[in-house]
């Protein structure tokens, strides 16, 4: 499957997934009023070919952008896909002097007008020319290496950075990721929800996935399962209320053995009658009204750690995650609602 192909780039470090230019219209129209007057980073992108760039050039009179900065991690061929081991990573630095147009169709040109370059290292994000760069941003926007997100995440926490990045919704459950949540410090972005996104593979990548293709200008493309936008950005739909239609029963909704909460297998069964504490499944996250809800913590398999579960346990029982008559449930996000109202 698709997501199988995700999980095994995570263990070799195959982290090339280039995003499509309608995923990222489709997010990034949501945050329209939070870019004029701002620099924007897109340091895991090649200029010459990164949709992330492309998106933000081709706008950037109408965002009423400051700056646009991009940079890449060893490569100096336009081919994307290329795994040339000499390459050298570039940077461009692009402040509107050529009016920005769709398509840029003479790159020796754009160069010459722009700051355009080869840094010095291999361009990863950690190092200390693009920690640099990063400084002289105000909000960063790509598809980071998914098997680097938590170190990733915390590098932009770190410096104060506004950001709209997409990634597996699995890393939700990383304590990193999850603690910032509890804080409402990020939040999922608004046009992925469920389903699979096609991203771009480089020429080596084993298409070995259920879902994959290669388009007709030779290029591999697959889609991957459980992929979210992450934010700390507000935007109109983060604040919608979620209706709630179900009431309170027993039987519906049983207590967990070793947790004082109730279990909801399903968001839109969250009832709207109950003050107390709810499990609710990770894609709640996809739902969640900071005004509406408190997140006070969720249990998984990684183990019971009092800061990240929120609840202290009923019973010493080994397994962290909320036990029914003796069973494992899921992962749980434990919520309650604000007000109870």
């Amino acid at each position: 499957m698709a997501n199988k192909g995700l999980h095994d780039a995570r263990k070799v470090k195959k982290d090339e997934f280039y995003t499509q230019l309608t995923d990222i219209e489709k997010e990034l129209k949501n945050y329209k009023q939070h870019f004029k007057g701002k620099t924007i980073l897109c340091n895991c992108d090649d200029p010459r070919v990164s949709k992330f760039f492309y998106f933000f050039y081709s706008k950037f009179y109408t965002l009423g952008l400051k700056r646009l900065i991009a940079t890449c991690y060893k490569n100096l061929n336009p081919d994307l896909f290329s795994r040339n081991l000499d390459e050298q990573a570039v940077y461009c630095i692009y402040d509107g002097k050529d009016r920005a147009n769709d398509v840029i169709t003479d790159y020796d040109t754009f160069i010459r007008r722009n700051e355009w370059g080869v840094l010095k290292g291999d361009g990863d994000f950690r190092s200390s020319e693009c920690i640099e760069l990063l400084k002289q941003t105000d909000i960063v926007c790509t598809n980071p290496p998914f098997s680097l997100f938590r170190e990733y995440v915390s590098q932009l926490i770190e410096y104060e950075k506004k950001f709209i990045i997409i990634g597996s919704v699995n890393a939700v459950t990383y304590k990193e990721i999850f603690t910032l949540f509890k804080e409402n410090k990020i939040w999922l972005g608004q046009s992925i929800h469920s389903g699979d996104r096609e991203f771009g593979v480089p020429d080596s990548y084993p298409l070995d996935a259920a879902g994959f293709r290669v388009g007709e200008d030779g290029k591999k493309y697959i889609r991957v399962k459980g992929v979210r936008w992450f934010t700390n950005l507000d935007y109109k739909e983060l604040h919608e209320k979620l209706t709630l239609y179900k009431r309170y029963n027993e039987k519906e909704f049983p207590k967990y053995d070793n947790y004082d909460a109730i279990e909801v297998s399903e968001t839109k069964d969250i009832p709207q009658d109950y003050d107390g504490v709810m499990g609710v499944p990770i894609t709640f996250l996809d739902k969640y009204n900071p005004d509406q809800f408190e997140i006070l913590g969720m249990s998984a398999s990684a183990g019971y750690n009092a800061d990240i579960v929120g609840l202290p346990k009923l019973k010493a029982i080994k397994d962290a995650r909320p036990l029914i008559d003796g069973k494992n449930t899921y992962a749980r996000v434990f919520i309650k609602r604000r007000g109870n109202k």
